[in-house]
């Protein structure tokens, strides 16, 4: 596969490390990747997730998937969604995850931006709880040069008491501009 050896190439020039690999009961799952500081996150992470032979999908909005890009956006996982039916988000990544069959992990990025925000958005969790699957911790940092998968989160529906389980995972890993991180 020549993205996985990319990526193997890309890790290996950067100095960087794959930390864990997915379990069998990870392989459906809405997959977290934090902290999301940068647009060199989602190189290291997607190259991280080749390496593991990780089902990767993430949404992208439906007007990015034309030409010239559309087709290698496909190939790295891509789920277009229609914005312009005032699709709720968190309802479509709940009927992708249902309607598809096999292993799939849906990757969100919880800060919803790069830049610094208050407060974590929360639609991962709901579409957890909506297609009954766990939430994956993936991750990027750059204080130990490392990528990799963390545990799962199974919610329980206390969305404080999991929301500190998983903060608390996240605030060992450093983003490239820490100052914008929420935790």
């Amino acid at each position: 596969m020549l993205a996985k050896a990319i990526s193997k190439l890309i890790f290996k020039i950067a100095g960087w490390k794959l930390n864990g690999n997915l379990a069998p009961d990870q392989r459906r799952c809405v997959m977290v990747a934090a902290p999301h500081t940068s647009n060199w996150d989602f190189i290291f992470a997607r190259a991280a997730f080749y390496m593991m032979e990780a089902p990767i999908r993430f949404t992208i909005k439906r007007e990015f998937m034309r030409f010239p890009f559309g087709g290698l956006l496909k190939s790295m996982g891509a789920l277009p969604i229609d914005r312009s039916k005032n699709t709720r988000m968190v309802d479509a990544m709940i009927r992708i995850i249902k309607d598809t069959p096999g292993d799939m992990c849906v990757l969100v990025t919880p800060e919803g931006t790069r830049k610094y925000q208050p407060r974590w958005r929360m639609g991962f969790y709901h579409v957890a709880i909506g297609a009954g699957v766990p939430i994956v911790l993936g991750y990027v940092d750059y204080a130990k040069k490392e990528a990799g998968i963390g545990p799962s989160i199974y919610p329980t529906g206390d969305v404080e008491a999991d929301l500190e389980k998983i903060k608390a995972f996240y605030r060992t890993k450093q983003g490239k501009f820490p100052e914008n991180g929420v935790l």
